[in-house]
């Protein structure tokens, strides 16, 4: 694909991505944790709750781990006062904020999680007897969780998505990951975390067509308490629905950029 037409899809993307942002914030916060719809669940099919293969989207507009975050640290205030979101309250032109999605860096584990899957964008778990991987199709990321009862790295690598294994405790997944790059944010909002971060994801396939979601950010550097999420709901996409090839292409993003981005915000070049 061309780089116009590339620069067209990211537009119109960036723009369905601002009026979501949009309809969360005129709903006064309830998108940020409630169920898109009032639909009533269909019955439930048999399934077997310790498989989560499938592809899922999730059915509540989400923009952070919860809505209240714990209070800061000295540096936890000092780096989230440096990061500089293009949403919400503290929002500037995407021309003179620092997201990383702005240069195509990887989002992390826990934005990917929360904010890169939605009605629009997909999420696939694809299970074997000694490892589960999970796909986004937001900037075509990946990362393994590794079951084959191994524990957690005492010194990891630092990596965008972290090194995690899981385990069953009853009919939930825990997910338990450590070994963050800091150069990702937490959400839109520019939440930063530290090298030391841990992270507990919760699972749970209440039955064949919805998958519940919990997670614990906990990151003493960053905040003065963990960081428990609201529960986040993921339902099974329809037939047919799969994943594409959506890399962020850094030259694109650059090419963006320069000709719509940056007039945008004042930025000369």
């Amino acid at each position: 694909m061309g780089n116009v037409s590339r620069i067209a899809i990211i537009t119109v993307s960036s723009l369905l991505v601002v009026a979501t942002l949009t309809f969360a914030q005129a709903a006064g916060g309830r998108g940020r944790g409630g169920n898109a719809g009032g639909a009533a669940a269909a019955p439930s099919v048999p399934h077997d709750p310790h498989d989560l293969s499938g592809v899922w989207t999730r059915t509540s507009r989400v923009l952070a781990v919860s809505e209240t975050p714990p209070p800061f640290t000295p540096l936890g205030k000092q780096l989230f006062d440096a990061n500089k979101p293009s949403y919400g309250p503290r929002m500037v032109p995407p021309a003179v904020g620092n997201d990383p999605t702005g240069n195509c860096d990887p989002l992390g584990l826990v934005r990917y999680a929360y904010l890169e899957v939605n009605q629009i964008y997909l999420m696939e778990f694809v299970q074997t007897s000694n490892r589960v991987f999970q796909f986004w199709e937001w900037a075509h990321s990946y990362r393994t969780v590794w079951i084959d009862g191994r524990a957690l790295p005492k010194d990891p690598e630092l990596t965008f998505n972290g090194t995690s294994v899981g385990r069953w405790d009853g009919d939930t997944f825990v997910v338990d990951s450590v070994g963050f790059d800091d150069r990702t944010w937490l959400d839109h909002f520019g939440m930063p975390h530290s090298t030391e971060m841990v992270v507990q994801e919760r699972y749970r396939r209440i039955d064949r067509d919805t998958l519940e979601l919990t997670m614990t950010v906990t990151d003493p550097k960053i905040f003065t308490a963990p960081w428990v999420s609201d529960k986040k709901v993921f339902r099974l996409a329809p037939p047919g629905r799969e994943l594409t090839e959506l890399f962020c292409v850094p030259s694109q993003e650059m090419e963006f950029n320069r000709i719509v981005r940056d007039p945008a915000g004042g930025v000369k070049r």
